[in-house]
């Protein structure tokens, strides 16, 4: 493992008086990564931009994947250290001298994505660990059986790696190997739901345990896979299926293009993913993943060419768990896949006016990729876009704004889709919010600052922008900083502010330290909320419950008690009257609802009066709503500042 050059920085320099302390340590983190890093005497990044720089939207995601792992607080060497290991492997990945074996193998292997949960064989090697959701990439070395026995092995290495690993071939595959095998040294496969072996003391070294999880590549250019596709997967079309050849038991195998993958709601307790196939006759088919097969959707991309080979033919089961009229392909006991993965195409796109005025670069255009629906994928931009920089068919988008409108738009039941209208330095964009149950997120409210990633864009016919997010998609994120708990502790994140400052800067989520005034009795509420999403619940005259942010009834046993409180802060420069609610309420009061309502009445006046003076670090948000925006909690009597995160301080 690499180590860290920059594990002695202790601090950012100290931001300018305007400038989002958080903007500003992504923007110093990522600097001092480009300036220890080098290029190795390697490729330059795949931004194409000529610098050596982390891409925003990459650096923003791994900071707040620490500051999640970490809520007491972290440091910006913690930060750092993380960024730079995370930096190092991914860079190793651009510009490793891979071994000349492996390019020999794949000189003239088409430009193709990486998946986005792979791995490298050397991080298998280096962990002692790989997660079963991994996926590995790899180009078959060598094929062998162990001696003395009939136990296949595949010996594998990948195009980023020094180090090779040994594979025991899962059973189902043994027909496969041999002298007119498929699985032959030079091919390419796929593989997911691993474990790892590790090495022992006279066992040599790691090897990986059998998974029934492998997909073979194929490459429609090399005469050996034509020939393999036009003679297994050009017999049968969708529309193809006949009831009688299934109850003769016919074997199919279909060649489809994969529209789309999405996760479908659980039946019971049992996971699911829907892969939409359409064949070169316009006809589509569901593709199902039942449990443990959902590891075989990591393995897939969208615009990628599927052949599956025998696979299992039943009829769709609903959510209800009624088999309709419609038929499905699964995946069964005797189905083999094989993947011709999709190419991926790049396009140059012309940095925004924004970047070229902000940023010192060599070129005013980047090399980005494009996927299967036409859509350039800028989850590897280099900078930061902003909401003027959204424009028709782009994904792979993040944003970092504030929130100014939040609530539920009205769709058929099978939908959970929400409206967010998120405002930048350039304008404000809505956000459809596109959820596979109910909503999943923390609680997020005007004023709040989020970071959202995985964002796509298309003009709709109205030619009206649409910009859409989806809970379960590979890249998507939600998180609100504003009530993330490290950053109360994380000096090198924020900026202590005076209460007597935040009033001229309203556009952002103030860290300050405070002490409670007065608490007044009347000023606390002590509601009943929706569990789903923390929101209050008014019982109906038939004794359920609706939930108005969320639009729906709900018994009692899907609701918990949270606090509504009003308050007065203060400190050496002055005095806040603010509002907040459920845990962050709970903190201030240091105490439960549950504990605070068991309270004698005269008690609980007494005490409020014990609270008096106490100290605490909090986030304040400016919530105030102007025009047609709609706050889900808050209404017009509420303050103008909102406590979003408080936390005591001894």
């Amino acid at each position: 493992m690499a180590t860290s050059p920059i594990s002695g920085i202790l601090s950012p320099p100290p931001s300018s008086e305007h400038e989002d302390p958080f903007l500003g340590f992504v923007e110093y983190a990522r600097s001092t990564l480009a300036s220890t890093s080098g290029n190795g005497g390697g490729e330059s990044m795949e931004t194409a931009h000529g610098g050596d720089q982390p891409p925003w939207s990459w650096a923003v995601s791994r900071i707040l994947k620490t500051c999640v792992a970490y809520p007491s607080g972290v440091t910006a060497a913690i930060l750092l250290s993380d960024l730079f290991q995370a930096w190092n492997e991914q860079h190793k990945y651009l510009t490793s001298k891979r071994k000349p074996e492996v390019l020999d193998l794949l000189k003239k292997r088409p430009r193709r994505a990486r998946l986005p949960n792979t791995v490298t064989i050397d991080s298998i090697h280096e962990k002692n660990f790989i997660s079963p959701s991994s996926v590995i990439e790899a180009i078959i070395l060598d094929e062998f059986l162990l001696p003395g026995t009939n136990i296949y092995m595949l010996s594998l290495g990948d195009l980023w790696s020094f180090c090779t690993i040994d594979l025991y071939l899962h059973r189902r595959y043994y027909d496969y190997v041999g002298p007119n095998g498929i699985l032959k040294k030079g091919r390419e496969i796929f593989l997911t739901g691993c474990s790892l072996r590790t090495a022992t003391e006279g066992s040599g070294k790691s090897r990986l345990l059998p998974t029934e999880y492998i997909v073979i590549l194929l490459d429609e250019d090399e005469d050996e896979d034509a020939m393999l596709l036009g003679a297994q997967f050009c017999t049968y079309s969708f529309s193809s299926i006949s009831p009688i050849d299934l109850k003769n038991c016919t074997f199919y195998s279909f060649y489809a293009r994969i529209e789309s993958i999405n996760s479908l709601e659980n039946l019971g307790n049992i996971q699911r993913k829907l892969i939409t196939l359409i064949d070169n006759e316009g006809s589509k088919m569901k593709f199902l993943l039942w449990g443990e097969q959902i590891l075989l959707a990591n393995l897939f991309s969208v615009g990628s060419m599927l052949a599956l080979d025998t696979p299992f033919i039943s009829n769709f089961v609903t959510n209800e768990r009624e088999e309709s009229e419609e038929l499905c392909l699964e995946y069964g006991s005797a189905t083999q896949i094989y993947l011709v993965p999709v190419i991926q195409q790049e396009e140059q796109v012309v940095l925004s006016s924004t970047q070229m005025r902000t940023q010192e670069i060599k070129s005013s255009q980047v090399s980005l990729p494009r996927d299967s629906h036409g859509a350039i994928d800028f989850s590897k931009y280099p900078f930061r876009m902003y909401v003027i920089d959204l424009g028709d068919k782009i994904s792979g988008v993040s944003l970092y704004g504030m929130v100014t409108s939040l609530s539920r738009q009205r769709t058929k039941a099978s939908e959970t889709i929400y409206h967010l209208d998120v405002e930048d330095e350039s304008g404000c964009i809505a956000i459809k919010l596109h959820f596979v149950g109910s909503w999943s997120l923390t609680r997020a409210g005007i004023g709040h600052r989020v970071y959202i990633s995985g964002l796509t864009c298309s003009m709709n016919s109205q030619k009206i922008l649409e910009v859409s997010w989806f809970e379960k998609e590979p890249g998507s994120s939600f998180v609100n900083l504003s009530c993330l708990p490290a950053f109360l502790n994380s000096s090198c994140l924020h900026r202590l502010s005076c209460l007597s400052d935040i009033s001229d800067q309203t556009d952002r989520t103030h860290i300050c330290q405070v002490h409670l005034d007065q608490v007044e009795h009347f000023n606390i509420q002590v509601l009943l909320c929706h569990s789903v999403c923390s929101e209050p619940v008014n019982q109906r005259s038939d004794g359920l419950y609706h939930c108005k942010f969320c639009e729906c009834d709900c018994d009692y046993d899907k609701c918990t008690y949270t606090f509504q409180l009003q308050i007065s802060v203060t400190d050496e420069s002055g005095k806040v009257y603010a509002w907040c609610v459920g845990q962050t309420a709970s903190e201030l009061l240091q105490i439960s609802p549950e504990e605070f309502l068991e309270l004698p009445e005269d008690e609980r006046a007494m005490y409020l009066y014990t609270l008096q003076e106490e100290s605490f670090m909090v986030a304040m948000v400016y919530c105030k709503i102007t025009g047609d925006k709609h706050n889900n909690t808050s209404d017009g009597s509420f303050p103008d500042w909102e406590i979003t995160r408080a936390q005591k301080v001894d």
